[in-house]
């Protein structure tokens, strides 16, 4: 009987400590300092091949161009990091959709085709389609495009597209040459492999820069696009920080700043 009435009340008194340390307990955990939260990453997919001056990797190895500091500043304004990810253009939207990257900064032509796929931003930029050929060419674009030249094409974007059509057409005699990036065409131009390359006016500027021996031999006949940075359609989230974002980049004397700096009229 002593041994029940001695266990009855230890049970009591380990109830009563506890009953006295859980206040204290809970006094802890509401002094206790919340860990901050983190911020939210983005990752940039940029093209693989490098696409000056929008998005390309510098001798140093950093990633930089007009649109990698424009998304790094929007970032800064509304909220998140941005990582950049260099992805091969031609697989650049299956990556997107595959979540693989969030955005795509790139300068990327904000088609209708690809808008089937992916939500662009708000346009900042409106580029054309030339071709690009030796300065001692006599060549016109029409003789180039109908005389069996060699013509090279960056695969997977709006200009490679628009000459897989051309080629199609009665009249149009030229063999169309897809590489990797414009970069391993213009490695190819000088030497003869291809007579000619069509890209983006934006890209022809950059090669015009470094190169006194190219020349832009003539406009294709195609309508003007509208860059865009391009997002996954269900992300709304995104869409409405970015659209934000670049929105007040234009309004700031930062975006009359980067234009000067990489060139872009």
């Amino acid at each position: 009987m002593k041994r029940l009435a001695f266990a009855v009340a230890l049970v009591m008194g380990l109830a009563l400590v506890g009953c006295q340390k859980a206040p204290e307990k809970a006094a802890e955990n509401a002094t206790a300092p919340k860990p901050a939260a983190e911020e939210k990453v983005i990752i940039n997919g940029i093209d693989g091949g490098g696409f000056p001056p929008y998005a390309f990797v510098d001798k140093e190895g950093k990633t930089v161009g007009f649109d990698v500091e424009a998304i790094e500043w929007i970032g800064k304004k509304m909220g998140f990091k941005v990582k950049h990810q260099p992805v091969e253009w031609s697989a650049i939207i299956p990556a997107l959709e595959a979540k693989k990257i969030d955005i795509i900064c790139s300068g990327m032509s904000a088609t209708a085709e690809r808008a089937q796929r992916v939500t662009f931003s708000d346009p900042y930029y409106k580029v054309t389609q030339v071709l690009v050929g030796k300065a001692d060419s006599k060549a016109t674009l029409e003789q180039m495009l109908t005389t069996n030249k060699k013509i090279g094409v960056q695969r997977g974007t709006v200009t490679a597209k628009y000459l897989e059509d051309l080629s199609k057409k009665p009249g149009m005699k030229f063999k169309l040459v897809q590489y990797d990036s414009s970069d391993l065409a213009m490695q190819d131009l000088p030497v003869g492999r291809i007579d000619g390359s069509g890209m983006d006016n934006t890209i022809a500027k950059e090669v015009l820069k470094k190169d006194a021996k190219m020349k832009v031999i003539g406009t294709f006949d195609a309508e003007p696009e509208n860059y865009g940075y391009a997002m996954r359609k269900d992300d709304a989230e995104l869409q409405k920080k970015v659209n934000e974002g670049l929105k007040l980049l234009m309004a700031d004397p930062f975006w009359q700043e980067l234009k000067k700096k990489y060139d872009v009229d």
